[in-house]
């Protein structure tokens, strides 16, 4: 059946229902310019400066991680060099012809080419003819090639020519995660920006401003979990966020982060610490069968609570205590039991807790072995008040 005005025909009752315009929130909040790009300060500033003082490269080789905004600075960065009239803090104006005609998808002067599934010599070929063309209306032409370490060997070497004398009018800028799958001798032509991970404050920093464009109720606490769970790939937090949107009917809370995203509660690690300060074992081991009863691995379980104990470590010194991306909420509790615990406790249950990670799957009986370790750690404060310790 054709749609026709948003609608749709249900082919079970022979209905028409209205079609959603929804659109995810990775592509409708999307920057589009340079002080909307989040968490790369520093490259985008760089950027800036470059196109002030018309001290551009002709090959730029953008390398990071997935969704930290490679290909999005490539565009803005394009579409910049190409805007006849570019604000004060050197933005595109978006509304020039070059602008619009790249934010409708029709321009001539920038081009884009994925090297994943475009990476014969014949593609390659087929760009080296496009370069050769001077572009139309401005003085520049662009070439974005995402995924470059996709190419084949020969369309490497078919590239190479180019990018060692290109015309002048042709700046070419190239976007990878796998930096050394790229021949040096297209690094050493290219201007390199590193773009690292998304610190989790930022993502929750831009989650928090979606969330009021769309009239959602979002907890903070739920936004670090997903921003955690993103590990520095803002692309993925958004992703999340517009599932856990769906999940929970407008209101992103901290329980329904927790269910959709299988992710243990802090509480559980915070009493599994005060337990085993109290040396209660059979406290411990009753949590942790709450724990197993609620679908959780044990290896999960291991890693979260040797996460745990670093935390509780980095509280030790007030210089060190930046480096704990939770909540305010949670870096407090944080900072509570950390004062309970002396650098021996935690040292110690670091090492019992990486013995149990590196034996876990070849153990037979896992639960055991987690139990096994539960019980050890709930020992500490014995043994080191047998040994004289702190």
């Amino acid at each position: 059946m054709k749609a026709h005005s948003k609608q749709a025909m249900c082919y079970i009752c022979g209905s028409i229902n209205s079609m959603s315009d929804f659109i995810v929130s990775a592509r409708k909040y999307r920057p589009q310019t340079f002080d909307t790009v989040v968490g790369q300060g520093s490259i985008t500033t760089t950027l800036k400066n470059a196109i002030k003082s018309d001290h551009l490269a002709q090959a730029f080789l953008f390398f990071g991680s997935r969704g930290v905004g490679k290909t999005t600075t490539a565009r803005i960065l394009a579409k910049t060099i190409n805007c006849f009239n570019l604000s004060d803090d050197i933005e595109p104006c978006n509304a020039c012809e070059s602008c619009t005609s790249f934010n409708e998808g029709h321009s001539f002067n920038i081009l884009e080419l994925d090297a994943a599934s475009n990476n014969s010599v014949d593609d390659i070929r087929n760009l080296i003819d496009q370069v050769r063309i001077a572009p139309q209306v401005g003085n520049r032409k662009i070439f974005i090639i995402d995924e470059v370490h996709m190419l084949s060997q020969s369309a490497f070497n078919a590239f190479l020519k180019t990018l060692e004398e290109p015309p002048k009018h042709a700046i070419f800028i190239l976007a990878t995660t796998e930096k050394h799958k790229i021949l040096p001798t297209i690094l050493s032509r290219c201007q390199i920006f590193d773009f690292h991970r998304i610190q989790v404050d930022d993502i929750v920093k831009h989650l928090q401003e979606i969330a009021v464009k769309e009239g959602i109720n979002a907890d903070e606490k739920a936004l670090h979990i997903i921003a955690q769970k993103a590990d520095g790939a803002l692309r993925d937090a958004l992703s999340i966020f517009d599932q856990i949107v769906s999940f929970s009917n407008n209101h992103v809370s901290y329980e329904a982060v927790l269910e959709n995203l299988n992710v243990l509660d802090y509480d559980f690690y915070f009493k599994i610490i005060d337990f085993s300060l109290a040396q209660n074992i059979a406290g411990n081991l009753l949590i942790y069968n709450e724990i197993l009863s609620k679908g959780f691995d044990g290896s999960q379980f291991i890693l979260g609570l040797s996460e745990h104990l670093r935390n509780l470590l980095v509280c030790k010194d007030p210089s060190t205590v930046t480096l704990l991306e939770v909540p305010e909420e949670i870096k407090q509790k944080y900072l509570v039991q950390s004062n309970l615990c002396s650098q021996d406790f935690l040292l110690l249950g670091l090492d019992l807790l990486r013995d149990a990670d590196m034996h876990f799957k070849s153990s037979k009986n896992k639960r055991l072995s987690v139990e096994i370790c539960l019980m050890k750690l709930s020992s500490i404060v014995a043994t080191i008040k047998s040994k004289g310790l702190s």
